[in-house]
């Protein structure tokens, strides 16, 4: 019981996709933590044919893209007797996900009846701010670029109780958002976090490398 009550409480990762008054709108936590992440980035730089000169200077940050594979189940609902669980499955939970890749229906609706009535510029539907967060040191502004879900298992009524989602995410910087903005201030905070975290580790690495030249 000592050992229970001592040890470290996990945090889980989440999907938060902010209202454009920057209030919650949905908040989607990860019922098991993915076991990797996967991170790419890409330089973005200025050189190109006929830029001599320019080769080393920058355009941006880099795109970075992060992959994840989440998994859901429903069984510990089921054994609970979730009223929820026992007639939709998982089912909430994927649309949980899967509507940020849809834009709002009412918006949708009233758009249609503008155009019908003959408005001629007609804004499409904003997206909401979705963010990525892993951690308390590592919440970034993203856009859900696609989902894949593997539905597994299925109840008697073909209600999907278990699926593996993958997530394929792009990281806004300042470059997508204003950097005034919620998520291009959250952009700059990761990016000065990391430039803390590389100074921190030169200062470490340094004499390691010079005792490895010098023969110790």
């Amino acid at each position: 019981m000592t050992t229970a009550l001592n040890s470290p409480r996990l945090l889980k990762g989440a999907i938060v996709a902010l209202k454009p008054t920057g209030s919650p709108g949905r908040v989607i936590v990860f019922q098991y933590n993915p076991d990797a992440l996967t991170r790419t980035l890409t330089a973005r730089m200025m050189g190109g044919e006929g830029s001599i000169g320019d080769a080393l200077r920058f355009k941006g940050p880099p795109d970075e893209s992060i992959k994840l594979d989440v998994e859901i189940d429903a069984t510990d609902q089921l054994e609970q007797g979730s009223p929820l669980a026992a007639s939709m499955g998982i089912r909430p939970s994927l649309a949980a996900l899967e509507t940020l890749l849809y834009p709002d229906s009412s918006l949708v609706i009233a758009n249609d009846k503008l155009a019908f009535v003959g408005y001629k510029e007609i804004i499409p539907p904003e997206a909401p701010l979705t963010l990525f967060v892993w951690g308390p040191q590592r919440i970034l502004p993203v856009r859900l670029n696609s989902l894949s879900i593997t539905e597994e298992a299925f109840d008697q009524a073909l209600n999907p109780i278990r699926a593996k989602v993958s997530l394929e995410l792009k990281v806004l910087s300042y470059q997508d958002l204003d950097l005034n903005s919620v998520g291009g201030a959250l952009f700059m905070g990761y990016q000065v976090a990391k430039e803390l975290l590389a100074s921190a580790s030169l200062a470490t690495s340094v004499p390691i490398a010079l005792n490895v030249r010098t023969g110790g």
